[in-house]
Protein backbone atom coordinates (compact mmCIF):
# COMPACT_ATOMS: atom_id res chain seq x y z
CA UNK A 1 0.00 0.00 0.00
CA UNK A 2 0.58 3.77 -0.21
CA UNK A 3 0.88 6.65 1.29
CA UNK A 4 -1.06 9.99 -0.33
CA UNK A 5 -0.48 13.60 0.11
CA UNK A 6 -3.48 15.88 -0.71
CA UNK A 7 -2.10 19.66 -0.81
CA UNK A 8 -4.95 22.26 -2.21
CA UNK A 9 -5.89 25.59 -0.48
CA UNK A 10 -9.34 24.55 -0.52
CA UNK A 11 -10.64 22.74 2.04
CA UNK A 12 -13.61 21.33 0.55
CA UNK A 13 -11.33 19.78 -2.40
CA UNK A 14 -9.06 18.26 0.02
CA UNK A 15 -12.09 15.98 1.36
CA UNK A 16 -13.90 15.63 -1.96
CA UNK A 17 -10.51 13.97 -2.66
CA UNK A 18 -10.45 12.02 0.33
CA UNK A 19 -13.71 10.75 -0.21
CA UNK A 20 -13.06 10.14 -3.85
CA UNK A 21 -10.38 8.13 -3.14
CA UNK A 22 -12.19 5.61 -0.29
CA UNK A 23 -9.49 3.68 1.82
CA UNK A 24 -8.61 1.26 -0.61
CA UNK A 25 -5.52 2.84 -2.73
CA UNK A 26 -3.51 3.91 0.03
CA UNK A 27 -2.46 3.10 3.68
CA UNK A 28 -2.32 6.85 4.88
CA UNK A 29 -3.41 10.03 3.58
CA UNK A 30 -2.51 13.19 4.68
CA UNK A 31 -3.27 16.98 3.79
CA UNK A 32 -1.86 20.40 3.07
CA UNK A 33 -3.59 23.86 2.32
CA UNK A 34 -0.41 25.32 1.38
CA UNK A 35 2.63 24.89 -0.54
CA UNK A 36 4.66 25.32 2.88
CA UNK A 37 3.07 22.59 5.42
CA UNK A 38 3.06 20.28 2.30
CA UNK A 39 7.05 20.32 2.59
CA UNK A 40 6.50 19.42 6.37
CA UNK A 41 3.92 16.98 5.64
CA UNK A 42 6.34 15.34 2.92
CA UNK A 43 9.48 15.53 5.25
CA UNK A 44 7.01 13.85 8.05
CA UNK A 45 5.60 10.60 6.63
CA UNK A 46 7.52 10.40 2.94
CA UNK A 47 4.38 9.76 0.87
CA UNK A 48 4.71 7.67 -2.62
CA UNK A 49 1.93 10.08 -4.46
CA UNK A 50 1.16 13.73 -4.20
CA UNK A 51 -1.94 15.36 -5.41
CA UNK A 52 -1.15 19.20 -6.44
CA UNK A 53 -2.75 22.57 -6.77
CA UNK A 54 -1.15 25.13 -8.56
CA UNK A 55 -2.48 28.15 -7.06
CA UNK A 56 -1.53 28.03 -3.21
CA UNK A 57 -0.77 30.92 -0.43
CA UNK A 58 2.76 31.07 0.30
CA UNK A 59 4.47 28.28 -1.99
CA UNK A 60 2.87 27.65 -4.67
CA UNK A 61 2.54 24.30 -6.86
CA UNK A 62 5.37 24.36 -9.19
CA UNK A 63 7.71 25.28 -6.29
CA UNK A 64 6.54 23.12 -4.19
CA UNK A 65 6.64 20.64 -7.40
CA UNK A 66 10.14 21.30 -7.97
CA UNK A 67 11.06 20.97 -4.00
CA UNK A 68 9.37 17.55 -3.52
CA UNK A 69 11.28 15.89 -6.65
CA UNK A 70 14.75 17.39 -5.50
CA UNK A 71 14.14 15.65 -1.94
CA UNK A 72 12.52 12.38 -3.29
CA UNK A 73 12.77 12.00 -7.65
CA UNK A 74 10.42 8.88 -8.05
CA UNK A 75 7.13 10.63 -5.91
CA UNK A 76 4.25 10.40 -8.15
CA UNK A 77 2.43 14.27 -8.72
CA UNK A 78 -0.64 14.23 -9.95
CA UNK A 79 -1.75 18.13 -10.69
CA UNK A 80 -5.24 18.60 -9.89
CA UNK A 81 -5.77 22.23 -11.31
CA UNK A 82 -8.42 24.72 -12.46
CA UNK A 83 -8.64 25.82 -16.21
CA UNK A 84 -7.00 29.13 -15.55
CA UNK A 85 -3.94 27.80 -13.84
CA UNK A 86 -3.44 24.83 -17.10
CA UNK A 87 -0.94 26.60 -18.81
CA UNK A 88 0.87 26.46 -14.98
CA UNK A 89 -0.11 23.00 -14.69
CA UNK A 90 1.22 21.90 -17.90
CA UNK A 91 4.62 23.71 -16.78
CA UNK A 92 4.44 21.41 -13.61
CA UNK A 93 4.40 18.30 -16.03
CA UNK A 94 7.35 19.76 -17.59
CA UNK A 95 9.30 19.82 -14.54
CA UNK A 96 8.06 16.58 -13.60
CA UNK A 97 5.14 16.11 -12.33
CA UNK A 98 3.50 12.70 -14.07
CA UNK A 99 -0.05 13.64 -14.60
CA UNK A 100 -2.76 16.42 -14.78
CA UNK A 101 -6.50 16.61 -14.08
CA UNK A 102 -8.77 19.61 -14.58
CA UNK A 103 -10.87 20.80 -11.77
CA UNK A 104 -13.60 20.25 -11.47
CA UNK A 105 -13.30 16.40 -11.62
CA UNK A 106 -15.86 13.18 -10.94
CA UNK A 107 -14.59 10.28 -8.70
CA UNK A 108 -14.00 8.08 -12.10
CA UNK A 109 -12.01 10.98 -13.66
CA UNK A 110 -9.79 10.95 -10.38
CA UNK A 111 -9.55 7.00 -10.43
CA UNK A 112 -8.19 7.12 -14.02
CA UNK A 113 -5.24 9.21 -13.64
CA UNK A 114 -4.47 7.77 -10.82
CA UNK A 115 -4.26 4.11 -12.70
CA UNK A 116 -2.44 5.88 -15.54
CA UNK A 117 -0.47 7.57 -13.03
CA UNK A 118 0.54 3.93 -11.07
CA UNK A 119 0.68 2.14 -14.52
CA UNK A 120 3.60 4.92 -16.05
Amino acid sequence: MMKLLIVDDSNVIRRAIERMIGGQRFEEVRTAGNGVDALKEFDAFEPDVVTMDITMPELDGLSCVDAILAKKPDTLILVISALADKATAVEAIKRGAQGFLLKPFTPEMLDTELTELFEN
